[in-house]
């Protein structure tokens, strides 16, 4: 049971790597104009998705959906809130990447779309893979 909850969590440590990897500047300027403009927010809440199911594999998809949903569209809305403090770990790499910089609602759909698409790769490929094994 043991081997089964690690097995599960290195398929969704590699998924969070992939879609860092595939949401990154650097491929998405090889995209066409309209997908490179979204693609990179959408694959971050989908990182976000993978790896709260990293962490609770055993909860139901629609959990981590909801989770996932929830945080991401928390550090949207996080974004309203300007204190010198948080502009100044927005000014940073690491910090403009957890927090970003302004509020958008294009990047509150952006997220659920891409939660929603990783959700279906997820149902549709990676629990039947981990079923199957």
């Amino acid at each position: 049971m043991k081997s089964v909850l690690i097995r599960e969590r290195l398929i969704y440590f590699f998924a969070v790597m992939m879609t860092m990897a595939a949401g990154s500047r650097h491929f998405g300027e090889r995209l066409p104009g309209w997908v490179h403009e979204h693609f990179g927010d959408a694959c971050w809440a989908g990182m976000i998705y993978f790896g709260v199911r990293m962490v609770w594999s055993h909860r139901s998809l629609v959990w981590a959906m909801c989770l996932s949903c929830v945080f991401s569209w928390m550090i949207e809305f996080s974004q309203l809130i300007q204190t010198p403090g948080l502009i100044e770990i927005r000014s940073t790499v690491l910090g403009a990447l957890m927090l970003g910089h302004g509020f958008l609602v294009i990047d509150l759909i952006r997220y659920t779309v891409g939660i929603l698409c990783m959700a279906m790769i997820d149902r549709y490929f990676l629990r039947n893979k981990m079923a199957g094994s």
